[in-house]
């Protein structure tokens, strides 16, 4: 089982360690999973995500291969820019998604799923011939990944950098590099937690312990702690991101998701000129169609030969039932779909309201989940969810958490 350089410091802070896509890695520390997600939302938290794979795209081909591999356009992104996008398959399924950061003006680096690391390098390895002045390299294990999350996230930057100007301009995506410790670390605003304060850095593995050191170090005086896996599912799921293998991948009947059942790959998959042709861009263009017409309210194709039948929707549960991947989901006496990720969450209860609303004092908990469901549900649909042989009721929500009140993102409660 592999491990990432900062193995020593997570037993060293007591960890509960267990074994993630190869990896040995720390489910929660004492203070436990719905300590460091409340933490989160309100101060901030510092996760390990070394086990993701890292994978160094340079050379004068490094563009063509990203266009020809990826969804997304990566022509778009300027130097010190990045973007979510889908790696793939020719039928209109993902191999996994990533996140694509441009470095420099020929460097990149493409951030995949620990679990599908091996998976992803053959693949891609597969259309390396192509391109003769491509640089690829897996720098998994010569670059760590730290994830530093929530709304006294730039603070603790800012003290570490000594400078604010030093840090990534303030929208999502944005990336710089800078010198921490004698190295060369990229810094990006992109995280998988929903906060609208979010960064992820990239520093060499050599210094990544004693930086993760010196950001818990800082961070205390703030509120910061360290977060495991456990709190990262359960922020993620509150924020609606999807998890490759539950909203992407293969359902439960053993069929491939369609990249289009995932809202967010709207914002993935490019059509343009620029783009040019990609590996399953003609099977992508027939389910955007698809759910354009559907949007528009034209789509008369058969149920049986939509290419997206189903799409991955939010949904509240009532209390005290908690939803787990694979709960079939009905609407009247019909089964519409199931569950792909759900649990229960902990929220702080808010003062305010709207964008004035902050984090109050005391917190709550409420069930959540994200379902693939029939495509013509709505948002406000009763439904019903089977666990463990009894029904609970559900609605479908347009999300669980807004981020309008920043830097604090705010839980959305069933009566809003």
């Amino acid at each position: 089982m592999k491990r990432t350089p900062l193995y020593e410091e997570h037993i060293k802070l007591g960890a509960k360690m267990v074994e993630f896509g190869g990896w040995e890695m720390p489910l929660n520390y004492p203070p436990g999973i719905l300590t460091e997600h409340l933490t989160t939302r309100k101060f901030g938290g510092l996760f390990d995500v070394s086990h993701m794979g890292r994978f160094l795209i340079s050379g004068q081909d490094a563009l063509p291969f990203l266009q020809y591999t990826l969804t997304n356009n990566a022509a778009a992104l300027l130097p010190g820019q990045s973007q979510y996008t889908i790696i793939p398959n020719h039928d209109g399924g993902a191999v996994d998604d990533a996140y694509l950061y441009r470095i420099d003006e020929n460097e990149y680096i493409l951030v995949v799923n620990a679990a599908n690391l091996e998976k992803d390098w053959v693949w891609l390895q597969k259309y390396r011939q192509k391109f003769p002045q491509l640089i690829f390299e897996d720098r998994t294990a010569g670059i760590a990944m730290l994830a530093l999350q929530g709304p006294r996230a730039k603070a603790v930057l800012e003290v570490i950098l000594g400078d604010m100007r030093k840090l990534p301009e303030p929208a999502r995506n944005n990336l710089t590099t800078v010198e921490i410790f004698g190295a060369k670390v990229p810094i990006a605003r992109t995280g998988y937690t929903g906060e609208p304060i979010c960064f992820e850095l990239f520093p060499p593995a050599k210094i990544a312990a004693r930086l993760w050191d010196k950001l818990l170090e800082v961070g205390k005086k703030e509120g910061i702690v360290p977060v495991g896996l456990g709190a990262r599912d359960t922020l993620r799921l509150e924020a609606g991101l999807p998890l490759y293998g539950h909203e992407l991948g293969i359902d439960v009947k053993g069929k491939s998701i369609p990249v289009f059942a995932l809202p967010v790959a709207r914002l993935a998959v490019s059509f343009g000129k620029i783009k040019g042709e990609y590996i399953g861009r003609e099977a992508l263009m027939k389910q955007f169609q698809e759910i354009e017409l559907r949007l528009e309210d034209r789509l008369d194709t058969p149920k049986e030969k939509l290419l997206v039948p189903k799409i991955i929707m939010p949904m509240a549960i009532s209390k005290n039932s908690i939803a787990r991947a694979g709960c079939q989901v009905y609407v009247n006496e019909n089964l519409v779909g199931n569950v792909t990720s759900g649990t229960v969450v902990p929220y702080w209860k808010t003062e305010g309201t709207g964008i004035k609303s902050k984090p109050g004092a005391e917190s709550g908990r409420r069930a959540i989940c994200l379902a693939y469901l029939d495509a013509d549900l709505k948002e406000g649909q009763g439904t019903k969810v089977v666990i463990r042989d009894k029904f609970a009721n559900g609605v479908i929500v347009e999300r669980h958490i807004g981020s309008e009140a920043a830097p604090y993102a705010r839980p959305l409660l069933i009566e809003e």
